[in-house]
């Protein structure tokens, strides 16, 4: 049993260690891999040294090294790939909320490399939910398109939308590949106003093949509605998993 006698040493002795303790050497191993990260000497999709290369160079057990490479993975800086290795996790690209920014825009500046995919580009009649939505009548022919934006390959956005073809009558034929969506749209029909909706969800069979994932892999779904030339312009559905991205927002009172 251990007597603690002041209050320094019960704080301490609380986070695992005393006072005049130096780093449980789990720590030591975790802070070196952080370091070498912070520093750049660990880029993102390097290999990371083996349990057992960890545990040599630090005079410790594999299980030591394995807690320290467990606590890692949780804290997301790196990936562990069963019967592969273990890699410097790449950072997910945050997704802008409070403003309309084009994917490639915010992968690129984040150091990624964008390429999209065109799963589908057609005109279709409007059911009465989609036509509500665009306010339009319910029979009215809108667009609609499907990419999969990808980050270094790895798919990191299903992108679904359905466009109100007065606000942009030439949609159809423009190269998704070369130019996005969000960027052609808001060339021709600049935004007025934006409504947001977020909720995590867990996608339809098709959609996690799109996006690479498994069965019951979380991902967010970003659902917006945009005016433009002074009528309803677009609904999307844009879903991206929760591993690999992130949408951020900031609000400040003007």
């Amino acid at each position: 049993m251990i007597v603690l006698r002041d209050p320094n040493q019960r704080k301490t002795a609380c986070m695992g260690r005393t006072a005049d303790q130096p780093f449980a050497l789990y720590e030591r191993i975790k802070q070196s891999v952080i370091r070498d990260i912070e520093s750049g000497k660990l880029k993102p999709d390097d290999r990371v040294p083996s349990e057992t290369q960890l545990a040599r160079a630090f005079n410790a057990s594999r299980m030591t090294a394995n807690r320290a490479l467990k606590e890692l993975t949780e804290e997301n800086r790196i990936l562990r790939i069963q019967g592969v290795g273990t890699f410097v996790a790449r950072p997910k690209p945050e997704a802008a909320l409070l403003e309309i920014r084009s994917i490639s825009t915010e992968i690129e500046a984040w150091g990624g490399s964008h390429t999209a995919e065109v799963r589908l580009l057609e005109e279709i009649p409007a059911g009465e939910d989609l036509a509500r939505k665009l306010e339009l009548a319910p029979g009215a022919l809108v667009f609609h398109s499907i990419l999969i934006h990808r980050d270094r390959g790895t798919p990191v956005q299903y992108s679904e939308r359905y466009i109100n073809p007065e606000v942009a009558p030439d949609y159809l034929a423009q190269d998704f590949t070369i130019v996005t969506p969000s960027d052609y749209l808001m060339e021709v029909a600049p935004v007025q106003e934006a409504e947001h909706k977020i909720e995590a969800v867990v996608p339809d069979r098709d959609i996690r093949e799109c996006l690479d994932i498994a069965a019951h892999d979380p991902c967010l779904m970003l659902t917006r509605r945009t005016w433009a030339l002074d009528r309803a312009a677009t609904y999307s559905r844009l879903i991206s998993p929760g591993s690999r991205y992130t949408l951020k927002g900031r609000f400040k009172r003007g």
